[in-house]
């Protein structure tokens, strides 16, 4: 599979902050990057991914699982709402929820996650945790596509962070959340620009 055109629509799913979407809000505003934010999504009102998203005029929406009847109600919604902003790259940087199918199938390949951990090393909610739990000296963050598992899709690219002697989860966490708004946005261009392939669990940027 190969995926490459002039201007990459994105989508943004987020669930917080918004400031990994801010570092790509960033980047985009410089036209050589390739690719522009169209739509945010998130699954809660009041959200600051909302306000930057305001803030740059970009168009919003809520999807929210209380207003479904079901999860799996949601899971449509949540389809539609991507689908109505015809992205070609689906980004879901803090978005705290499970991605279902209906996305997944319709944007097969198109969808990227973030982590904060060295996958396949320390998957799940508790990356950061896990790697200090565990004593290794260097961990990171990694940028890779969405499959139907946790953490598991074709990996992208990747960024280490040195774990310091000192750390608690929350210095370590900060120190990977910078390297990953960094890691995300160069990335994204870079898929823009360059186009993507995947062939099973390897995933390449460029031709």
């Amino acid at each position: 599979m190969t995926n490459r055109r002039a201007t990459t629509r994105l989508v943004v799913l987020a669930s917080g902050a918004g400031s990994t979407m801010r570092a790509v809000l960033k980047a985009a505003s410089d036209e050589a990057y390739g690719a522009e934010v169209v739509g945010v999504i998130t699954d809660k009102p009041g959200v600051g991914a909302l306000e930057i998203a305001a803030d740059a005029g970009v168009a919003s929406v809520v999807v929210s699982p209380k207003d479904f009847a079901d999860r799996a109600a949601w899971d449509e919604g949540l389809a539609d709402a991507v689908a109505g902003f015809s992205p070609d790259l689906v980004l879901c940087l803090g978005f705290m929820r499970i991605i279902g199918a209906p996305t997944l199938e319709r944007f097969e390949g198109r969808i990227v996650n973030t982590h904060p951990a060295l996958l396949p090393s320390f998957p799940g909610a508790h990356g950061v945790r896990d790697a200090l739990a565990h004593g290794v000296k260097v961990t990171g963050c990694t940028v890779m596509l969405v499959d139907a598992g946790v953490d598991t899709g074709p990996i992208l690219a990747q960024h280490t962070v040195e774990v310091w002697d000192d750390d608690t989860e929350e210095t370590l966490h900060e120190r990977i959340k910078i390297a990953e708004r960094a890691l995300v946005a160069e990335t994204v261009g870079r898929m823009a620009r360059d186009g993507w392939t995947v062939n099973g669990r390897r995933a390449r940027i460029g031709a």
